[in-house]
């Protein structure tokens, strides 16, 4: 599905979102969905005029098993260069083990669902550039998240630092650090952009960057009014101890 001339989402993928960028003669890959994507990927390919050889780069938005499932196959297939933001790059190789969540379901999801380790050829970081496509180091979701910027096309590729659900920005989940994934949002909203790809969801077409500063203005005042709920709960906390301490010091 063609989102602007040069920039196409591969449909039918299952787990995330994978999207294919024209860059001069060459193709970039963003993201493979979970394990048995690739003839899915392969034909979107191939439809557009393409060799599977002509994809120069895959790039990785994290390391999430739908994200990178179809990797393996992905790369062999292509012999396209893996690229992943340094901090998520062990976690793709299987240097690392992946880290445990707190969520049942996702733990179970993961102890069934397996990616395929491979190699990572571009370990990225914040302000690197991938063919046209500038890197935007977006922590949060995962240490390693990160948005892709197409600045002539005005579109930006933004993984799991946001999802879109029936046209309407939300935040991810689940959430490994909500202050990185603040900032994140705070750092994405300085681009301009027109139109924004998530990871999951439909494309948001027009006015992407107006609708992420509104979205940000509202998570803003409910961030400001949760941390004041909990410094108002740690004070509260606090002059009870000392209430009851009071209490022990006077018996």
């Amino acid at each position: 599905m063609e989102i602007v001339k040069g920039v196409y989402q591969v449909e039918g993928v299952k787990g995330s979102n994978a999207y294919l960028v024209e860059d001069n003669c060459e193709l970039i890959l963003i993201d493979t969905g979970m394990p048995g994507n690739d003839k899915k990927i392969a034909i979107a390919i191939q439809k557009l005029g393409y060799r599977l050889t002509d994809v120069s780069t895959i790039v990785l938005t994290h390391w999430h098993v739908d994200h990178v499932g179809s990797l393996k196959k992905m790369k062999e297939i292509t012999n396209a260069k893996v690229a992943v933001h340094e901090s998520d790059a062990d976690f793709v190789t299987g240097k690392k083990p992946l880290p445990k969540s707190n969520n049942l379901i996702i733990r179970l999801f993961l102890a069934l669902v397996k990616a395929k380790p491979v190699d990572v050829d571009l370990m990225l970081k914040d302000g690197d550039r991938v063919g046209r496509l500038t890197v935007i180091h977006t922590p949060g979701h995962s240490e390693g998240n990160i948005a892709l910027l197409d600045s002539d096309r005005k579109v930006v590729i933004v993984g799991d630092t946001l999802v879109i659900k029936n046209g309407a920005i939300k935040l991810p989940t689940p959430i490994l650090d909500s202050v990185k994934e603040k900032a994140s949002l705070e750092k994405l909203s300085t681009f301009n952009f027109e139109i924004m790809l998530s990871g999951h969801g439909t494309p948001i077409m027009s006015e992407a960057s107006r609708k992420l500063e509104f979205f940000l203005s509202n998570y803003n005042m409910e961030w400001r009014k949760n941390t004041s709920n909990a410094s108002q709960k740690h004070t509260e906390l606090a002059n009870k101890i000392e209430s009851t301490n009071s209490n022990k010091r006077t018996d």
